[in-house]
């Protein structure tokens, strides 16, 4: 097996509240290959929203290390961090967390342009997304103008927007009905199979879940493989 695009080592986090100290992720380690798709279950507070932070380089863990293919990206200072998540990694949220006052192609078109991208390259590669993701009707359509499926789509598109190698989704049909989350995993699936973009959804949907490539669970801090 080829060495792993994104994973991570030893991961130890917690919080402190009053005088009591509260245990969230404990000696975490995984590896996500290029072009695979990785299910993160666990209950609401297991911690599976911190874990996917800090891979994400948006947290910081007490102890232990990310690596990007063999690079630490625990030891990048926080510009350097920043960088790294522009160019190399794609979000995706269980709320849009799209701008109201731009439209879908500004929306999506907008992590290119804090690249530098000039605006005619960033709004063209936006548009080409939006067609992707079935949504080039909606092109000049503030996210007040459209369903939450569709605001849902603006967001994979905007994920997609740089190019990612790995694309990092938190609950990303939890705010949706069945249909909608239906459209949302074929998306994810078409995304994955045509560009080998590889996918961390963390999720308590079981069958969300199951019709991804692998599945580990979250419990009391550790990471357990799911058994079949």
């Amino acid at each position: 097996m080829s060495s792993p695009v994104l994973r991570c080592q030893a991961i130890v986090k917690s919080y402190h509240e009053a005088e009591s100290q509260i245990n969230i992720l404990q000696n975490v380690s995984l590896e996500l290959q290029e072009g695979e798709t990785l299910a993160i279950l666990g209950s609401s507070g297991s911690g599976k929203s911190t874990l996917l932070h800090i891979l994400g380089t948006l947290d910081s863990a007490d102890s232990g290390e990310v690596f990007f293919r063999e690079e630490s990206l625990t030891s990048l200072n926080a510009k350097k961090q920043a960088e790294f998540r522009n160019k190399h990694l794609g979000f995706v949220y269980q709320f849009h967390h799209l701008l109201p006052e731009f439209s879908a192609q500004e929306n999506v078109a907008m992590p290119l342009l804090i690249a530098g991208v000039d605006k005619a390259s960033a709004l063209a590669k936006a548009a080409s997304l939006l067609d992707k993701v079935g949504l080039s009707h909606r092109i000049n359509h503030k996210p007040s103008q459209m369903s939450g499926g569709e605001r849902q789509r603006v967001a994979i598109a905007r994920a997609l927007v740089n190019s990612p190698k790995v694309i990092m989704a938190d609950e990303p049909t939890g705010n949706l009905d069945d249909e909608n989350s239906k459209h949302i995993f074929e998306l994810i699936k078409d995304i994955n199979k045509t560009l080998s973009t590889a996918f961390i959804i963390v999720t308590h949907d079981q069958s969300l879940a199951s019709k991804l490539g692998r599945t580990l669970v979250l419990n009391r801090g550790q990471l357990e493989i799911q058994n079949p």
